[in-house]
């Protein structure tokens, strides 16, 4: 098969399948119909007398032989998007949850603005997985319960910590003094960290402490919220209600300790030598160590991590 005669949708159609396990899925990451997608790969098949894909009752799965080609033109499609990047250099994206995003990050932006006017930043709201090249984004704040792919540069930022916050108030009302009282109040979790009180209470050195969840939130930034509003305690990480804490909405009754978790950047590897995310890296650095008053990784980009 020529060059000027590869059938280019379709194999970024079979990519994105192959990759996500369903054509549905496939579809909506490209923007096309399911139908598409079937007629796509159907003509691939059909081209190279195989089957690609096994079809499942809820999902595909690759054959050897679809496997291979699927990881072919992954990196096939990586280095396209490397070529196109050196070529024209596109804005930086930064990664990171919406609630990192609402309660550490834009408060904090117009400060980076202010000291590098000449940077163009876009905002990507996402916390989990993520291909920095495929998704086209320069930096990510991720959290360790997701694993980088081999090829990232990784930079540590701190470690998490955790405690249980509540409003004032409630506090009071409550009669909060030590872990035991948190058994008599209503308690509130995230869907996004299910573990968090348990992870809690090992890390206080109460493993025995057994506090069960009475509401879940879907995301940090709604239990947060519904913790301000009284509703009830919710455990989560020191650096997103700092905030909070200083104007009086929260209190943190016993106090933070050191979580399982800790935060990092991961950093694109095409794009680690660029002027504007060394800036960018440097900064989210610095405000990092101002954050939590201790000190993070080194803020110099060397040649082998910026």
């Amino acid at each position: 098969m020529s060059s000027a005669r590869l059938p280019l949708n379709a194999f970024r159609a079979f990519e994105a399948t192959a990759r996500l396990g369903s054509m549905s899925a496939a579809a909506s990451e490209l923007g096309v119909t399911h139908g598409a997608i079937s007629r796509h790969i159907k003509l691939l098949e059909d081209q190279f007398g195989l089957a690609l894909l096994r079809r499942l009752p809820h999902a595909v799965e690759a054959t050897a032989e679809g496997a291979r080609l699927a990881t072919t033109l992954a990196e096939a499609f990586n280095l396209i998007h490397l070529g196109v990047s050196r070529l024209k250099p596109s804005p930086l994206t930064l990664s990171c949850s919406a609630t990192i995003m609402m309660y550490w990050l834009i408060p904090r932006l117009g400060d980076f603005k202010q000291k590098h006017p000449d940077v163009e930043l876009r905002l990507n709201v996402n916390y989990g997985g993520v291909d920095l090249g495929r998704d086209e984004i320069s930096v990510a704040i991720r959290n360790s319960m997701y694993q980088p792919a081999d090829d990232m540069v990784v930079r540590p930022m701190v470690n998490e910590e955790i405690g249980p916050v509540c409003h004032p108030d409630y506090a009071a009302r409550i009669g909060i003094a030590g872990p035991e009282d948190f058994l008599r109040a209503h308690i509130l979790e995230t869907a996004t960290r299910p573990d968090a009180w348990a992870q809690w209470a090992q890390a206080i050195g109460r493993p025995d402490l057994e506090i069960r969840p009475h509401d879940r939130y879907e995301h940090f930034y709604l239990v947060i919220q519904a913790a301000a509003c009284a509703l009830g305690v919710a455990m989560v990480p020191r650096l997103l209600v700092q905030g909070e804490i200083a104007s009086g909405h929260l209190v943190a009754p016993c106090d933070f300790v050191a979580g399982p978790h800790q935060l990092s950047l991961w950093i694109a590897p095409h794009l680690r030598h660029r002027g504007d995310l060394r800036k960018l890296v440097d900064w989210l650095l610095a405000e990092m160590r101002k954050s939590v008053g201790k000190t993070a990784e080194p803020a110099a980009v060397s040649a082998q991590s910026p």
